[in-house]
């Protein structure tokens, strides 16, 4: 009587995404028991949505054409993620430091030639390395070396500049994460990052400083106003790789759902052992609980969703099996667990909607909405709470 796992992913995932992400699905599961043979339901290019017309129904559209409340922190790192030079830009809006007449480089000048010479140490390199984000980081301490906000700022800067080099690593971390985030990898969840960011301060001798004063409260009140921005500046870009696939996927799911459920039936019959545990995160979350619902499937007999939209589509009459006052057929898994974050916006707790079968368990990835929507699989505490529930 052995057990087997199937990992159905969620909305907008696409084939070098899904890699990445069952990767490392399959490690954190061979770490919680030895021996368990994982399966992965990929559904994102046979059954996931694309532009027919190529993106003529979009007005601005143009592929490719951009980019990509909680506690103060998150929110500040929201904003870095989409503009890692705000905090030095806040810098460099203090008064500028009058240089003596003496003979030495002045704070500005030791500032910028200390971080031109900067060649991260070897333990940085391995801890971005160790999260696949190395051949990030030159890139971004080219850029933000270079930047005029750094330059601006530097002329604020006191004699160690400890404030001003810890707004720059912070810098350095936010534009390694969102490249990586651009390029297709899951976000790491905030304790790695800060993790990072404390290996990188130590290099570039910040001293623990962070940004003080009316500058820190700077920081921190525009973020949700610097999100509604962006947003509304980058809808091509957004609208390729948010909409179309991510939210394109969720309509095609409400109207052409069941060759979907199908497949994942498919991978569930293939999966080796007599008991399944299905993992499933968002939209995959709600594919699962409609095939369930649906049909009897005997191997399942755990059933864990993650950041899914399940309760709140069942709440609001939009789940495809089940309509408000219908309970879960006695067929369902009555094993459950549900986990969310306060933080992800596409999370919804489960155990209020279906209380004989669900079982909630809140985690925090520590990471801004939409980072945090895909930040569970490097959350130790999401793995804690799997490893947990399975037995």
């Amino acid at each position: 009587m052995g057990r087997s796992v199937v990992f159905v992913h969620g909305t907008g995932v696409r084939l070098d995404d899904y890699n990445k992400t069952f990767a490392t699905v399959r490690s954190e599961l061979a770490g919680l028991r030895e021996g368990l043979e994982v399966r992965g339901c990929f559904w994102g290019c046979e059954e996931g949505a694309e532009l027919a017309l190529g993106g003529v129904s979009i007005p601005g559209y143009r592929k490719g054409g951009g980019g990509r409340q909680d506690d103060e922190d998150v929110a500040v790192w929201g904003v870095l993620y989409r503009d890692p030079g705000y905090e030095l830009r806040l810098l460099g809006l203090r008064p500028a430091v009058v240089s003596g007449l003496g003979r030495g480089q002045s704070p500005a000048q030791k500032l910028l030639a200390d971080l031109a010479r900067y060649t991260p140490s070897p333990e940085v390199r391995a801890a971005f390395a160790d999260d696949g984000l190395d051949a990030f980081l030159d890139a971004a301490l080219r850029t933000l070396i270079a930047s005029p906000e750094l330059r601006d700022a530097s002329a604020t800067a006191d004699e160690g500049g400890y404030e001003h080099r810890h707004a720059f690593a912070r810098a350095v971390v936010a534009t390694v994460l969102a490249a990586s985030v651009d390029e297709g990898a899951d976000a790491v969840d905030g304790s790695r990052r800060d993790v990072l960011l404390s290996l990188l301060g130590a290099d570039l001798h910040t001293q623990g400083r962070t940004l003080s004063g009316t500058v820190a409260k700077a920081a921190a009140t525009p973020a949700l106003r610097a999100l509604t921005w962006y947003a509304g500046r980058r809808r091509g870009k957004h609208s390729d790789t948010g909409i179309v696939p991510g939210v394109g996927d969720i309509l095609r799911y409400q109207a052409r759902g069941e060759s979907l459920r199908r497949l994942i039936r498919r991978t569930i019959e293939h999966a080796p052992g007599d008991h399944v545990t299905v993992v499933a995160h968002s939209l995959g979350g709600v594919a699962c609980v409609d095939l369930l619902v649906q049909e009897k499937v005997e191997q399942v007999d755990q059933l864990i969703t993650v950041g899914s939209q399940a309760p709140f589509f069942y709440e609001t009459g939009a789940l495809v099996s089940l309509e408000h006052p219908q309970g879960l057929p006695d067929h369902f898994p009555r094993r459950w667990l549900n986990l969310y974050d306060r933080r992800d916006l596409l999370s919804f707790t489960a155990a209020g909607v279906f209380p004989q079968h669900a079982y909630d368990q809140e985690v925090d990835n520590r990471q801004p909405f939409p980072f945090a929507h895909s930040a569970y699989w490097s959350n130790s505490k999401v793995w804690d709470a799997i490893g947990a529930w399975m037995g």
